[in-house]
């Protein structure tokens, strides 16, 4: 896609200052983390670099222009964005509008391609339906109109963060029910099937799984939390701070789980991690459940060898403060040989196909596998010789 349009009309330049003057409509798309200092840590957004870019746009724009807001941000930020913009003496109007994205790591290109719909927010007023509806037109290129969706800007702020609430809930929601079905030997796979049949409710996010991760899920529902908090909603904010508590108490009984079918004791046991980007297709790792496995597996004094793909780079910052027995190795079948364990923690299509019977050779036996993702044959796993152990399912095991 670069390669095509580069030199016709994409262009690429650090000169950020003539770019600011130059442009009509300008994509602020900044990063938006929770704050890891100060009050409400690790729950209010820190919005520092949308007020320090916002101020150097004012600083070098020479006309009007429209200014469109990407970043996940809390209601109203897109009012305090307006503020500073239009509170210069240069007399050059700011339309402020919040265009999120709903792009998926993995299908990214797809998904900017072909879109569910594209959501642009603004105020209500002549100047700023003028501006939406020229985004509109943009967008219209390639967008059916149908998919474009127009709304005032604070509908279309708190859009972005209640869709991925829900995703997250949905995900929590099936987790919590496959610890049930483990305890009363139900398929977690078949209660989801016929759930996510019924048309109200549909089968997407409903795999489950050792935990969901990525960089929006939990801090979007934080800064949720946290807003609903500032309005006195405490039975609210309670209520969606338990998906992300359910994710947590999925990741931690996913490592309990091991220690308890592992003969009460992981201590100089070596466990190979398959897997340690949040999703497959990518090698982000911000949040991954992989992370925090690893880190509860050598404070039990494992052996742990990582394996990843495409992560191992970020992986190896991730935990560059753990502290035990901890080794990187990209080859699968090397970081399985002396194993007593394997836990797939990545839905990776490789990890599908492996030879598991050279796997099992190479391993020290009585041999486990934790499939985090559910995306293994158990049944064969089990006939080789493995000790099997899923999401949501009866294990199946070579001993009582």
């Amino acid at each position: 896609m670069f390669k095509t349009n580069r030199g016709r009309n994409l262009f690429f330049s650090t000169e950020i200052e003539a770019g600011i003057s130059d442009a009509d409509v300008v994509f602020v798309a900044v990063n938006t983390p929770n704050k890891t200092f100060g009050q409400v840590a690790e729950k209010a957004a820190d919005l520092q670099y949308l007020e320090k870019t916002s101020r150097q746009i004012l600083a070098h724009s020479t006309s009007d222009k429209i200014i469109i807001e990407k970043s996940t941000v809390p209601v109203r930020t897109s009012n305090a964005m307006e503020r500073i913009l239009n509170g210069g003496k240069n007399n050059i109007r700011f339309d402020v509008l919040f265009n999120p994205e709903f792009l998926a790591e993995g299908t990214a290109i797809r998904d900017l391609e072909s879109p569910d719909r594209v959501l642009i927010g603004s105020r209500e007023t002549e100047n700023g339906i003028k501006a939406r509806k020229e985004i509109v037109e943009i967008y219209a290129n390639w967008v059916p109109k149908e998919r474009i969706i127009e709304s005032n800007t604070w509908s279309a702020e708190r859009s972005k963060l209640t869709e991925n609430a829900f995703l997250a809930q949905r995900i929590s929601s099936i987790n919590a029910i496959s610890a049930l079905c483990e305890k009363t030997e139900a398929d977690i796979n078949e209660v989801a099937s016929a759930v996510g049949m019924d048309s109200r409710i549909g089968p997407k996010f409903l795999d489950a799984r050792v935990g969901f991760g990525g960089s929006c899920f939990k801090k979007d529902i934080f800064n949720l939390v946290y807003i609903c908090q500032n309005y006195d909603l405490q039975e609210v904010a309670d209520y969606w701070e338990s998906v992300v508590k359910i994710n947590e108490w999925q990741e931690n009984r996913f490592v309990r789980n091991m220690l308890s079918s592992m003969f009460n004791t992981i201590a100089g046991k070596k466990i190979s991690l398959l897997g340690f980007a949040f999703k497959a297709n990518t090698g982000d790792t911000r949040e991954s459940p992989a992370m925090y496995i690893a880190r509860g597996l050598l404070e039990e004094h494992a052996q742990i060898v990582v394996s990843d793909p495409q992560a191992l780079g970020n992986a190896r910052n991730d935990l560059k403060d753990a502290e035990g027995d901890l080794v990187f190795e990209e080859n699968p079948y090397k970081a399985a040989e002396g194993a007593h364990a394997i836990a797939v923690l990545t839905e990776w299509d490789e990890y599908r196909n492996l030879d598991y019977e050279r796997l099992l050779s190479s391993m020290v036996h009585p041999s486990f596998i934790f499939d985090g993702r559910n995306i293994l044959d158990h049944q064969r796993l089990f006939e080789m010789g493995f000790n099997v152990y899923s999401i949501g399912r009866a294990p199946l095991k070579h001993f009582r």
